[in-house]
């Protein structure tokens, strides 16, 4: 009886040790439903939706630097039409020369190049942001950016065409310098003026956009922070666990010393009978 007592006792204890052991080892204080069943489903289910915002707050710092790069970009293609105009108009006076005015649509072709260029460059691992592609000048396609942990979570943008062909530029820029009058200057005014007026859109839309991801980014990680500090609750108490597997370290060298004590005087009493 007394062996048995000792075998149930050092089967416990090394039960004890082995659970202390797992909490130290996983930080968790629940690590099968036999710990807390109801305890376990808690934690599961908090684990998964902090690794959901965890998720979600990635996606929305990938949109947001999608969208910083095609401000960023949509700023300079402004600085360019800004320039345009002011060629036009130099170009609509007849106190400029007709050598004078060639130089100047010389120019304005080359800057509104380099406009069509920084379109079919844009873009964010490797999704073109201003037009459909590097080498496709058609408008691209709406972007949307899942923003939360539900299928409806979406902040989306329009399609964008922000080239010399989206913006109406096109005839500016197979315009023939014979024909490049001051009147012909003038009569650009009004298409320069409208491309003007539709980027400022496409930029305010990117704007509004980015701070529609801002919002739900500092949300999430509100949310985010809110689940960890929940889940925390059900993490090792290593102060606690570390004494609990020391003190049952102890037991179990305590165990082992009985036993042997009690299987040395078994031993010796069958001796005895056998002499």
């Amino acid at each position: 009886m007394q062996i048995n007592s000792n075998s149930s006792v050092n089967q416990n204890v090394y039960l004890n040790n082995n659970q202390a052991l797992n909490r130290i080892a996983t930080g968790i204080e629940l690590n099968k439903s036999a710990d807390n069943a109801s305890g376990l489903s808690i934690a599961t289910n908090l684990l998964t939706q902090s690794n959901g915002y965890s998720q979600a707050i990635e996606n929305t710092n990938s949109a947001i630097a999608a969208t910083q790069i095609a401000s960023g970009a949509t700023n300079e293609q402004s600085k360019i039409l800004d320039n345009t105009k002011e060629k036009l108009l130099q170009a609509s006076t007849d106190t400029t020369s007709q050598e004078g005015r060639d130089a100047i649509l010389k120019d304005i072709k080359s800057q509104l190049d380099q406009f069509d260029k920084i379109a079919s460059s844009t873009n964010y691992n490797g999704q073109t942001l201003l037009q459909n592609k590097a080498d496709d000048n058609t408008a691209s396609q709406a972007q949307q950016y899942q923003s939360g942990l539900n299928g409806d979570n979406i902040i989306e943008t329009s399609n964008v065409q922000s080239n010399t062909q989206g913006l109406g530029l096109s005839a500016l820029t197979t315009q023939d310098a014979t024909t490049f009058t001051a009147s012909g200057a003038r009569g650009y005014l009004e298409t320069i003026d409208s491309a003007i007026n539709d980027l400022n859109s496409i930029k305010s839309e990117f704007g509004a956009v980015q701070n529609q991801l801002q919002n739900s980014n500092k949300s999430l990680i509100s949310q985010e922070t809110s689940t960890l500090q929940a889940n925390s609750a059900f993490d090792t108490n290593y102060a606690k666990e570390s004494s609990n597997f020391s003190k049952q370290n102890v037991l179990a060298q305590i165990g082992a010393f009985s036993q042997a004590q009690g299987n040395n005087i078994n031993q010796q009493m069958v001796s005895r009978l056998l002499s």
